[in-house]
Order: structure tokens, then C-alpha cells, then sequence
């Protein structure tokens, strides 16, 4: 009797552990929850535009999109910090960034190889999550990821093959109860790849970036001994070697590799491609988008370089230094009529603007000489 007894009140006890532990399960699933936030940019059209019937670029500024995110995972496993302090970068536009957006063009930099694949994922680990804890956190965090963007691009002409509008910035929010981490993470989203559409591969890329480096190199193969003489040579090379394309249809027109490998290009590539042998040739440049007055009086969007030579900055447009010339004879006047001018000179026809995007932020260019370089 007594072991029935016994066995009676076993039984019931073991029935009040798993109901315990059931209800235990219920409440920790009804507090875990992850949800996967993904940032795109919106429909924005970028400066640089060659005349108002030519196909405009876009590079494009955030919107947040909602998505569950059914599989539930421990985060430890996750790549908690990215910004490595050991990593250090000097170049005009990241210099202007605020500290969250540099850790993200920290990232695209250190991950510039692996990114050659466009499906690479980039990850951002917890950096961001006392940002994403205020208010208006993910708000925060799209104008940051847009800046880094946009100074990166135009930082690197090298990185030519990617396409910002394809990069998704993605935030998994994990909640445990009253406890909430946030991990980012930058992919393709739904696209099949964050590649501009000329380049579908690594393997392309890496033979693009081959091709490229022929050209760099035999310019340098002519490297003079001081500064002004390296940047006439490379104006003049883009002048003498590129052809202005203006059906605005071709490939590759607003890259570097269009301009120094196919020889055909907008001012985009010309500037682009002025900016990426100036680099190699240490000396400090970089590339300016605003309005331009032609000679006929039309004012269109416009690309062009500031570079420094001696304790000066001076502006360089090798675009509107090779001018169509149905005779194929351009003269030396023409050649050098907006070689290394000085503000009082470039700011007549040429008018800079900071803000690459509509609501982007509002980058600053060295301030020009006033008077031009004599030479």
C-alpha cells in the first residue's frame, strides 16, 4: 500500500515539473523574438549628369524595411566590434565623416576583396547598438551608412565594379525580454549581387582591375621628378587618349575602366581617372561634382578635379580641356584652358557642390588658390 502511496505522489510530482517547465518554455519563446531590419537606399539621383537628356546614375539614400526573421540563434557566435583602431586611414572624404560612418568605410576597406564577389557579407557585428537604442537610432544609422557610401566611392576610383544602390544595410534586432542587441550587416538583399551591371563576377573584376594597371602603369613608366610636371603628364595623357562620349549609353562611360581601358567617357571618368593616377603618384587630389557653363552658355551637371601642387590647391578639368574637335586638331590655348586654375578663374564657370545626394551630407573640397599656378 505504502509503495502505491509512494508511486501516486512520484507520478503527480513529475506531471508539476514538466508543467513547470512548459509554462517555464512558453513565457522565454513569447520574450525571444529576433526581427531583420533591412536599410536601401531610396530613389535619389546623384550630381553628376551629363546634359538633361543623358541616363542619370543614381546612388541612393536609405529606407527601412521590415522582414521577420523566423530562425532564432544565439548571437555569441557574432562578430561583436569591427572598428579595428589598427586601421588607419587618411584620405580627403573619410577624414570628414563622423565616427559611425567611418567604421562603416572602415569595413567596405578591409573587406575590398572579398566585396570583388558582390555577394560577400560584410558584417558590422554590435558597433551600432547604443546608436540603435535611441529613438531614432536606425534613422541615425541610414544617414551614416549613405555617407560612408558616398565618401567611399569617391574616396576609391578603384572600386568601380560596385553599385551602392544594390547594398542593403541590414539590422537583426534580438529581444529577450526587457534585454535588446542589435547585429548589422551589409549584403545584396534580394538582388543577386551589389555589382554594377558591367561585372558579374570576381574573376571579370580582377581581370578589369589587370587591364587598368597596364594603363596606370605605363604612365608611370614617364613619372617626372616634380609635381607639376607628373600632373601635366597625366592631364595630358586623359586629354590626348580619351574620346568624350555623347550618346551617354556606353559602357562603363563613368569609370575608370571605360576611360583608360575602352578610351571612351563622360567627365565622370575623365575625372575619376585623374583622381586614380594622382593617387598612385601620391599626390593629394580629389574629385569635384557641381555645375558647369559651357561655352555655348548651358549649364549642366559636371565633374572635375581640385589637386594640390606645392602648398596650393588648384583646379584641373581634363573634360573641358578635350573638346570635340570635328578636325581632330586641338589647340594649346584649348589644351590648358582649365589646367591648375586658381578660384578668381574656375569658380567663373564652374560651381562645386558638397551635398552628392539630395539630403546627403554636405562634404567640404580644399579651398583653391585664388590666382592660377604659373608655369
Amino acid at each position: 500500500m505504502r509503495s502505491k502511496i509512494t508511486t501516486l505522489i512520484m507520478t503527480i510530482v513529475i506531471f508539476l515539473i514538466m508543467g513547470v517547465f512548459a509554462l517555464f518554455g512558453t513565457i522565454l519563446w513569447g520574450e525571444f523574438k529576433k526581427l531583420e531590419t533591412a536599410i536601401k537606399p531610396e530613389d535619389a539621383t546623384t550630381i553628376i549628369s551629363e546634359n538633361a537628356n543623358s541616363k542619370e546614375k543614381e546612388i541612393k539614400a536609405p529606407e527601412i524595411l521590415d522582414n521577420p526573421f523566423d530562425e532564432i540563434q544565439e548571437g555569441n557566435e557574432k562578430q561583436s566590434e569591427v572598428d579595428d583602431p589598427n586601421i588607419t586611414i587618411n584620405k580627403y572624404f573619410y577624414n570628414q565623416l563622423e565616427e559611425q560612418a567611418q567604421t562603416i568605410y572602415k569595413a567596405f576597406e578591409t573587406n575590398k576583396e572579398n566585396m570583388k564577389t558582390g555577394t560577400y557579407k560584410v558584417e558590422l557585428g554590435s558597433s551600432f547598438s547604443s546608436l540603435l537604442k535611441q529613438n531614432n537610432g536606425q534613422e541615425l544609422l541610414g544617414k551614416y551608412y549613405q555617407s560612408a557610401i558616398e565618401a567611399y566611392t569617391y574616396d576609391n576610383p578603384d572600386v568601380f565594379y560596385l553599385s551602392p544602390n544594390k547594398m542593403y544595410l541590414n539590422i537583426e534586432t534580438t529581444t529577450r525580454g526587457s534585454n535588446t542587441t542589435y547585429y548589422v550587416y551589409i549584403n545584396s538583399g534580394n538582388e543577386s549581387n551589389y555589382l554594377i551591371h558591367e561585372f558579374s563576377s570576381k574573376a571579370q573584376i580582377d581581370n578589369a582591375i589587370s587591364q587598368i594597371e597596364q594603363v596606370r602603369n605605363r604612365i608611370l613608366q614617364n613619372r617626372k621628378s616634380n609635381t607639376f610636371d607628373n600632373v601635366k603628364m597625366v592631364h595630358d595623357y586623359l586629354v590626348e587618349n580619351i574620346t568624350y562620349d555623347t550618346t551617354i549609353s556606353k559602357s562603363n562611360i563613368y569609370n575608370i575602366y571605360g576611360a583608360m581601358v575602352n578610351g571612351e567617357a563622360v567627365c565622370e571618368g575623365y575625372a575619376r581617372s585623374f583622381k586614380y593616377i594622382m593617387d598612385a603618384l601620391d599626390i593629394p587630389c580629389t574629385l569635384v561634382i557641381g555645375k558647369g557653363t559651357n561655352s555655348e552658355g548651358k549649364t549642366e551637371n559636371h565633374a572635375w578635379n581640385y589637386v594640390q601642387v606645392g602648398a596650393y590647391w588648384y583646379a584641373v578639368d581634363s573634360t573641358w580641356d578635350d573638346p570635340v574637335s570635328t578636325s581632330g586638331w586641338v589647340s594649346q590655348n584649348s589644351k590648358y584652358r582649365y589646367f591648375l586654375k586658381g578660384s578668381n578663374d574656375i569658380l567663373k564657370d564652374h560651381i562645386p557642390s558638397g551635398q552628392f545626394t539630395d539630403g546627403g551630407k554636405m562634404f567640404t573640397y580644399p579651398p583653391l588658390s585664388s590666382s592660377n599656378y604659373e608655369y
